[in-house]
């Protein structure tokens, strides 16, 4: 720059006039950081409540959840204006081309996906085909959607895990895979889900294929190829989401758990015999004969069959009956061997 090269000779104030360059332009130095003021992280609603970002990118994701949804922001800001919020297309622009829901923005995948080749699903023992998919359930106490991601076993229908919360993410789905891989092994299951970012994603594929699982992938648009589960969701929206009204998160995870235990111990099945879904994983596996010679995953497996409520309550009834009764017989030893030194005594 010209006033650099003949600053020692001149003051600066002289050398920015004779250039005709402004002093605060001269002395400006650049931050580096993106310019204007920083975006907000809350979002005001109607009754002048403030919600945070992720939680307004959780309902952007429920309105296009829908199916055949097409919108681009300003349609979602029309939606999300319905929902209270006081948003703007600008701010709903901005969130949505952070969370890639614009439309042209495309989730870019490693690999073929294996769609699925049968509609219908014939499983023939546990652990050969699990389904898992998210729902959403409506918290009042909290104005807000929580996500609950539940994984069934088809053969049986027993619900193997579930979580709910606020978001889940590719990291929460390897969790919970995680979790049933190290309780009944995911080598040789084949995975059934829909094309959901958090299913598609690369570390999950990854995951299944390390745990040598087979996952495939619904077509777009056709619920019908993962019956199962949507099978289940709806018993769950009938009996749960639509009698409870859930003052809080704590709450809706107690009613959710309770339900799961009623669902998986004591609902009975049409379709499985008037039976529950544990009675029948039950069933499978003691019908398996411990007197041919097995393989330690068939071994395994076995040690891994669930007791019931009843069962827990036997045990620990007949633990108490035992402390009793060693407790009676101490009793019984003291009172003898007193007797018997008062024998000695008086001899």
């Amino acid at each position: 720059m010209v006033i650099n090269q003949f600053k020692s000779e001149a003051p600066v104030r002289d050398l920015c006039q004779w250039t005709q360059v402004p002093r605060s332009l001269y002395y400006h130095k650049p931050s580096g950081g993106t310019k204007g003021i920083q975006p907000t992280t809350h979002t005001l609603k109607a009754d002048g409540s403030r919600v945070e970002n992720e939680v307004v990118i959780d309902d952007i994701k429920e309105i296009l959840s829908g199916d055949f949804v097409c919108y681009g922001y300003r349609k979602v800001t029309v939606e999300l204006q319905r929902k209270q919020y006081q948003i703007n297309r600008k701010k709903v622009y901005r969130l949505m081309n952070q969370s890639n829901l614009l439309l042209g923005k495309v989730i870019k995948t490693q690999g073929k996906r294996q769609w699925v080749k049968h509609r219908k699903i014939t499983a023939v023992k546990p652990m050969e085909y699990i389904c898992l998919d998210i729902k959403y359930v409506w918290v009042e106490g909290e104005r807000r959607h929580y996500y609950m991601l539940t994984v069934i076993d088809v053969f049986t229908r027993k619900v193997l895990g579930y979580i709910m919360q606020r978001s889940i993410r590719q990291m929460d789905v390897i969790r919970l895979l995680r979790k049933l891989d190290l309780k009944h092994s995911l080598k040789g299951v084949i995975v059934r889900n829909d094309n959901g970012s958090q299913f598609i994603a690369h570390k999950v594929r990854f995951f299944l294929r390390t745990s040598e699982a087979m996952q495939e992938f619904t077509h777009v648009a056709t619920p019908e190829e993962n019956a199962y589960i949507e099978a289940y969701h709806s018993l769950f929206e009938r009996e749960v989401v639509q009698r409870f009204e859930f003052s809080s998160y704590y709450e809706a995870m107690l009613t959710v758990a309770a339900y799961v235990e009623f669902y998986n111990n004591r609902r009975l099945h049409g379709s499985l015999g008037y039976k529950t879904p544990q009675c029948v994983w039950n069933e499978y596996y003691q019908s398996l004969s411990t007197d041919k010679p097995q393989s330690a995953a068939a071994s395994e497996d076995l040690s891994r069959v669930e007791q019931s409520e009843t069962c827990l309550a036997l045990e620990k009834a007949g633990e108490a009956a035992n402390f009793a009764y060693r407790g009676m017989n101490e009793e019984e030893n003291v009172l003898n061997c007193f007797e018997k030194s008062v024998q000695l005594i008086g001899g």
